[in-house]
């Protein structure tokens, strides 16, 4: 792999939000929902990389970066890659699952890159501290690492993880190459719930959101993505394996009939003989046909809704 070093500009801190002012307000929600993205400004444009470099993927060529995006909780690192030429390409919020950062998500994110999205990858569990990313062991239950990793997976909640999305979508309207507009998000496992969250709290900015083996979409928590299904404007896709403990399928079908319920106008698809994890090429569980069904699917919603 040939690698060279890009010359990186990051805009200037203030910035303004183009592309929420000429979005259409048609509820008192999601008026507030913008005011909030409004007051979050002053948190982009002035997150300096830490790491800069230029991989070439296959034939194309994408420009990364690992910075920190302001929060108001602190400091969140953060994956950045867009393809090296041409732009502003739509933004893209890729969620990671409960294990969190490591290369294979990093190649997902080139991989996605270099059909013409910019996306950001971010470390979701950085108000844990920057030691945060786990071994090979994190999903051995019993191991050190797998206990390290739940000991901050189990603190997570939804309302924290909406202020990290409203802040990546302010500091995604200063970059030069992030098209200011419509915004996709896509969570896998932990964050599907995420995804579908932001969808229906940030209406006139998440224009696509899906979720993949996303974990109890279904709960009596106050918080639970089905009780809001219905208030995202974005198309939405669910994609869940036939054989996934934290999904189960009386869950699903439960999920069904919500789903249809809401209006969305989506999908929910059910990928049978497979389980929980079979996107990712490092799973014991990674199926190639599943896999790239759910690439397709992907990159098909981000298409219809982003351009």
């Amino acid at each position: 792999m040939s690698v060279a070093t890009p010359i990186l500009t990051v805009s200037p801190l203030n910035c303004a939000l183009a592309g929420t002012a000429a979005m259409p307000h048609s509820n008192a929600n999601a008026d507030t929902n913008l005011r909030m993205l409004v007051s979050l400004p002053k948190l982009c444009g002035c997150a300096k990389p830490s790491k800069v470099v230029a991989s070439v993927k296959a034939e194309e060529s994408v420009k990364e970066q690992i910075l920190d995006i302001p929060t108001k909780d602190g400091a969140m690192e953060t994956f950045v890659c867009h393809p090296e030429r041409g732009g502003p390409y739509p933004p893209v919020l890729f969620l990671m699952d409960a294990p969190g950062i490591r290369e294979e998500l990093y190649d997902m994110s080139r991989r996605l890159a270099t059909v013409g999205y910019f996306v950001m990858l971010p470390n979701l569990y950085y108000r844990a501290g920057k030691d945060t990313k786990y071994g090979p062991d994190v999903l051995k239950h019993g191991s050190a690492e797998h206990t390290r990793m739940r000991a901050v997976r189990t603190k997570m909640t939804i309302p924290p993880v909406m202020d990290d999305i409203a802040a990546m979508i302010a500091w995604a309207d200063c970059q030069e190459a992030s098209k200011k507009g419509p915004v996709g998000t896509h969570g896998y496992c932990m964050s599907g719930p995420y995804s579908l969250a932001a969808a229906a709290r940030y209406p006139d900015r998440i224009a696509a959101a899906a979720s993949f083996y996303g974990t109890w979409l279904v709960s009596d928590a106050v918080e639970s993505p089905h009780l809001t299904l219905g208030k995202a404007k974005g198309e939405l896709y669910i994609s869940c394996a036939e054989h996934d403990e934290l999904a189960p399928l009386p869950m699903v079908e439960e999920l069904k009939t919500l789903f249809a319920a809401s209006g969305n106008g989506g999908e929910l698809e059910m990928q049978m003989g497979v389980h929980h994890g079979f996107a990712f090429p490092q799973r014991w569980c990674y199926d190639k046909p599943a896999a790239e069904r759910h690439w397709e699917r992907l990159i098909a919603l981000y298409r219809r809704r982003l351009g």
